[in-house]
C-alpha cells in the first residue's frame, strides 16, 4: 500500500505488455467509486507513457502519481465521476 495514497484497489498487471495494463486499468477503475484510487503494479516500462496517455484523454480518471523502482512501475490513479 503505498504511503502517500488511500489504495482502494491494486491491479497486478506485471508480466503483462501493451495493451493489458491500461486494458485492465479501464476495466479496475470502471469498477471503483469516485474518489477511490486504482493502484497498478507493472513490469512494462511502457506503462509509464500508456497510463499517462490513457489517464489524460479519458474522462472520470486522474492520474496522480506514477513511481519508477527496479524493473517496477507504480501508477495511481483516482475515479473522479
Amino acid at each position: 500500500m503505498s504511503e502517500a495514497y488511500d489504495v482502494t484497489e491494486t491491479l497486478d498487471v506485471k508480466g503483462q505488455s501493451c495493451p493489458m495494463p491500461v486494458v485492465k486499468s479501464k476495466q479496475a477503475a470502471d469498477d471503483l467509486a469516485e474518489g477511490e484510487v486504482l493502484e497498478v503494479v507493472s513490469t512494462d516500462s511502457g506503462s509509464m507513457s500508456d497510463i499517462k496517455g490513457w489517464a489524460n484523454t479519458t474522462d472520470g480518471v486522474e492520474l496522480l502519481d506514477q513511481e519508477e523502482g527496479d524493473d517496477i512501475y507504480k501508477h495511481y490513479v483516482r475515479k473522479t465521476e
